[in-house]
C-alpha cells in the first residue's frame, strides 16, 4: 500500500506553457496526476514555483518544481512507508517539509502533483472508483453529478478582446441529467457561434484560453445580451441560467475599477465600488433571480464571481446582502480556510470557488469544502484556464457533492475531458445517478 516510485517532469499545459506532471507508482500499478494553472490569480494563492530562467519559455519552467519532487519529496515518501490509504498524513508530511505558509520551498505545483497521484493510488488500492474515494476521504455520503457552468464568452485575462470582465456562463439547471445538461451547453454554443458570427463576422468566433467566444466587444452588457439571444433561439429560455466571474481584481487599480483596461486610460471609464455595484444591480435586474421572480418568463442571472478586488472586504459585504443570488468568492477565499473564515465572518459572499492548486494539497482542499458547506455556502468546483487532460476534478465534484462545476466551454480537449469523465461517472451511477439541477446551490437538499 505505500508508494514504490515517484517520477515528476516537466510537460506542457493547454497554453503551452510548463507544468508539472507526477507519476506514483505502488504494488497496483501506476497513477499520473498534472497540474492546472492559472492566468488570472489571485494574490493570496499558494506559490506556483517557477523557474525564472529566461532562457528556456521565457522563465515559466518548472524544472525546480520537478526536481524538489524528485530530489526531495519522493525519495521522504518512499522511505516513510506510509500507506497512500493516508492521504492526509502524507499531504500533512509534505507540507510540514516545505515549512512555509504558501509553499514557497517547494511549490504548490510540487506538493499538489504528489497529492493528486496519492489520491488516484488510494482510490485503486480500495478497489473503488476515484470518485467514491474522495467521498469517503470527506467523509461524504452523498453523490451528485454537478451542474455545468459553461464559460461560453470568454474575456479579461482569458481573452484578447476588449471586454473587462472574464467569463459569460450558461448553467442548464433544468436538464434531467448531466448528459442532458452537457448536449444542451453544447447545442447552445453552437447556436451562440451562428448568433456571433451574424452580428460581428467571422472573424469573432475564435475563442479564449477557455474555449469560449472573444467577440472584440467592449460592454459587458453586450455580451449578456448575445447569452439571451442564444438561449432563446436555442430554445431553452426555460431551462439555461446565467452566472458571471467578472474577476474585478484584474482591472482594480488605485481605489477604482478600469472598465478600459486593455486600452489606453480614460477616467470616464474609472468607477468607484458603489457604481459598479449598481451596474451589477441593473444586470440582475434584466436577468432576474428565480427565487425573488419565480414567474417571470426571461433568462436569469444567478451567480456573479469576483464581483470586487480580493481586498475589497465592504463592497463585497455590500453586494451579497443586498442581492438573492449566488456571490462566489475566488480571488477573495483562493481555498484557503482563513480566508473563507474571514469572508464567513464579514458575509462577504456565499459560495467558495474551489481550485485545488490554489491551496496545493487534497486535504485542504476537502477542508476548504467542508468549511465552506458547513457555513450555509454553496461550492462550485473549478478548472484553470492553463489546463492539461486530467480529469481529477471531475472525480472531486461528485465525490464531494458540490453540486456545480466551471471547467471551460464544450470546446477543447483539455475542457471536455473533465465533461466526458462526468458523463461515464453518470453512466457508472447508473440508477443512483441525481443531477444536481435547480439544486444546485445546495445539492444536499434531495
Amino acid at each position: 500500500m505505500s508508494v514504490v516510485s515517484i517520477v515528476a517532469r516537466e510537460i506542457l499545459d493547454s497554453r503551452g506553457n510548463p507544468t508539472v506532471e507526477v507519476d506514483l507508482q505502488t504494488a497496483k500499478g501506476l497513477f499520473r496526476a498534472a497540474v492546472p494553472s492559472g492566468a488570472s490569480t489571485g494574490i493570496y494563492e499558494a506559490l506556483e514555483l517557477r523557474d525564472g530562467d529566461k532562457s528556456r519559455f521565457k522563465g515559466k519552467g518548472v524544472l525546480k518544481a520537478v526536481a524538489h519532487i524528485n530530489d526531495t519529496i519522493g525519495p521522504a515518501l518512499i522511505a516513510s512507508g506510509i500507506s497512500v490509504l493516508e492521504q492526509e498524513k502524507l499531504d500533512n508530511m509534505m507540507i510540514e517539509m516545505d515549512g512555509t505558509e504558501n509553499k514557497s520551498t517547494f511549490g504548490a505545483n510540487a506538493i499538489l502533483g504528489v497529492s493528486l497521484a496519492i489520491c488516484k493510488a488510494g482510490a485503486a488500492e480500495n478497489g473503488i472508483p476515484l470518485y467514491s474515494h474522495i467521498a469517503d476521504l470527506a467523509g461524504n455520503t452523498n453523490l451528485v453529478l454537478p451542474v455545468p457552468a459553461f464559460n461560453v464568452i470568454n474575456g479579461g485575462s482569458h481573452a484578447g478582446n476588449k471586454l473587462a470582465m472574464q467569463e459569460f456562463m450558461v448553467l442548464p439547471v433544468g436538464a434531467e441529467s448531466f448528459r442532458e445538461a452537457l448536449r444542451m451547453g453544447a447545442e447552445l454554443y453552437q447556436t451562440l457561434k451562428g448568433v456571433i458570427c451574424d452580428r460581428y463576422g467571422q472573424d469573432a468566433i475564435n475563442v479564449g484560453d477557455e474555449g469560449g467566444f472573444a467577440p472584440n466587444i467592449v460592454e459587458n452588457s453586450e455580451a449578456l445580451e448575445l447569452l439571451k439571444t442564444a438561449i432563446d433561439q436555442a430554445g431553452f429560455t426555460d431551462k439555461v441560467v446565467i452566472g458571471m466571474d467578472v474577476a474585478a481584481s484584474e482591472f482594480y487599480c488605485e481605489g477604482k475599477y478600469d472598465l478600459d483596461f486593455k486600452s489606453p486610460p480614460n477616467p470616464d471609464r474609472h468607477i468607484s465600488a458603489e457604481e459598479l455595484s449598481q451596474i451589477y444591480q441593473g444586470f440582475i435586474n434584466n436577468y432576474p433571480d428565480a427565487i425573488k421572480f419565480p414567474f417571470i418568463p426571461f433568462i436569469r442571472l444567478v451567480s456573479i464571481e469576483d464581483p470586487f478586488d480580493q481586498d475589497d472586504w465592504p463592497a463585497w459585504t455590500q453586494l451579497t446582502s443586498s442581492v438573492g443570488i449566488q456571490i462566489v468568492g475566488d480571488d477573495l477565499t483562493v481555498t484557503n480556510p482563513r480566508r473563507i473564515e474571514k469572508a464567513v465572518e464579514e458575509k462577504a459572499c456565499n459560495c467558495l470557488l474551489l481550485k485545488v492548486n490554489q491551496i496545493g494539497s487534497v486535504t485542504e482542499a476537502i477542508k476548504a469544502c467542508k468549511l465552506a458547506q458547513e457555513n450555509g455556502w454553496g461550492v462550485m468546483v473549478s478548472h484553470r484556464s492553463g489546463e492539461t487532460e486530467d480529469t481529477f476534478i471531475a472525480d472531486l465534484v461528485v465525490g464531494l457533492c458540490t453540486g456545480q462545476i466551471k471547467t471551460g466551454a464544450p470546446c477543447r480537449s483539455e475542457r471536455l475531458s473533465k465533461y466526458n469523465q462526468l458523463m461515464r461517472i453518470e453512466e457508472e451511477l447508473g440508477d443512483q445517478a441525481r443531477f444536481a439541477g435547480n439544486n444546485f446551490r445546495n445539492p444536499s437538499a434531495f
